[in-house]
């Protein structure tokens, strides 16, 4: 079932961020007072009593020429447009101005409902601003405090007051991120898969600050996308928000069953790409490494260049690689089947008798060497658990395994079912042991 979607729109710093992560329950937006702060738009889930809906945070519409306000206009345009519910987010302190007639003259052009959140106020002295707002002419009003918490219990009943969603749902849904470091081409990625322009793309490194949930259509299949900040390396001195984007891409990356790592053709393979592949791992995360940029290659050799990146990532010689140019699209078709192969490794389950069948033959074609008179017995291996897939193996003694005779049996498990793109788990029991 299709979850209602709730909007919120409003010129820069009226609260926006600090609503939506009242509604949503958690820290999703970036808050600052920068104006401006949040240029993207920014989906999550919420829930209230029985009802649940999605909820996207926008950036502020001002009328003065800024870099990025057309941008920005546009992706609140298309956030109106998809939403069922529109808050429109107004400053209690301030009081009615020229940019929320800008907002207003915006949301009479369409059909959508609207209610006018009058944000801040938080004193008895702000209260006197509430009746201006009826100005601009829509039926609900609903004064809230963001910073206080006020007013909420309110707001959601009206959100959801004609909504028909009283069902849990659990999103199956296969999500992937899309990480790397800054401007290696991650949003332009994103757009060339969507075939639109949903994330504010610029030549400037670290444009999308936040991470923005995307839903996407594939052969009739629902995929959730998240874009992410670039990941810079840690001691460099932050703004704020970058101290966000960093969390947020981590964030991000836990929330995933698949990450794309993009590298730029352009531009090479960095230390740094390698400690981003190196957190999606440790996390147990799906891996898909997608060379960006290819169409600067001068003499493209794919061949070639794969054995650049194998030899680079030494340590991910089970993820594949994909090359592609989200600028010219080329190749850009080959992205999705491999995310979605991954998805379906990361959660594969092998059956107890066949994967026992697969390790007595390992074992029996490489009997561990002994140690102190000792030899590691396997005596029963099964499936532990999914994304990533785990398997404990019930031994004599755990600590007669070798870190090689440990990657040895990793690779027979490898050779013998598809775990390609993502990394397995092995854990050793003594037989005693709970």
């Amino acid at each position: 079932m299709k979850l209602p979607v709730v909007a919120l729109v409003g010129r820069p710093n009226v609260g926006k961020s600090t609503i939506f992560n009242k509604i949503v329950g958690s820290k999703i937006s970036i808050i600052e007072d920068t104006p401006g702060v949040t240029r993207d738009r920014i989906y999550s889930e919420a829930s209230f009593g029985e009802y649940h809906f999605n909820v996207i945070d926008t950036g502020g519409i001002d009328e003065r020429r800024q870099p990025f306000n057309d941008k920005i206009r546009m992706q609140a345009e298309i956030a109106i447009d998809e939403s069922d519910v529109v808050l429109f987010i107004v400053d209690g302190k301030e009081g009615l101005t020229s940019n929320d007639l800008l907002v207003r003259d915006i949301l009479r052009k369409t059909d959508k409902r609207v209610i006018v959140v009058i944000n801040k106020i938080d004193a008895k002295s702000y209260q006197k601003h509430l009746y201006d707002f009826y100005e601009l002419g829509f039926d609900s009003y609903i004064p809230v405090s963001g910073e206080q918490g006020t007013g909420f219990y309110e707001l959601m009943e009206e959100i959801v007051k004609d909504f028909d969603v009283k069902e849990q749902r659990e999103d199956k849904r296969l999500k992937f991120s899309v990480v790397g470091r800054p401007n290696v081409g991650k949003s332009s990625l994103i757009n060339a898969l969507l075939n639109e322009e949903r994330v504010i793309v610029s030549d400037v490194a670290g444009t999308t600050r936040d991470a923005i949930d995307t839903t996407l259509t594939y052969q009739n299949e629902e995929y959730v996308v998240i874009d992410t900040a670039g990941m810079r390396k840690k001691g460099k001195v932050y703004e704020n928000v970058e101290k966000y984007s960093l969390l947020r891409s981590m964030k991000a990356i836990d929330r995933s069953d698949v990450c794309v790592l993009v590298v730029s053709a352009e531009e090479g393979i960095i230390e740094h790409d390698k400690h981003i592949a190196g957190y999606v791992l440790e996390k147990g995360k799906g891996l898909i490494i997608a060379v960006n940029k290819w169409d600067t290659v001068e003499e493209p050799d794919i061949k070639e260049y794969l054995k650049k990146v194998r030899a680079e990532f030494q340590f991910l010689s089970y993820v594949p690689v994909v090359f592609c140019s989200a600028l010219t699209k080329k190749r850009i078709h080959t992205l999705m089947p491999e995310i979605i192969k991954v998805g379906q490794n990361i959660g594969r389950e092998i059956k107890t008798n066949v994967l026992n069948e697969v390790i007595n033959d390992a074992y029996q074609l490489n009997i561990p060497p002994s140690y102190k008179g000792k030899r590691l017995k396997i005596y029963f291996v099964n499936q532990s658990g999914t994304k990533p897939p785990k398997f404990t193996f019930h031994v004599n003694n755990k600590g007669l395994v070798h870190f090689s005779y440990e990657r040895y049996l990793e690779n027979k498990i490898r050779e013998n079912f598809d775990f390609e793109g993502t990394p397995i788990v092995l854990q050793f029991k003594n037989r005693d042991e709970q």
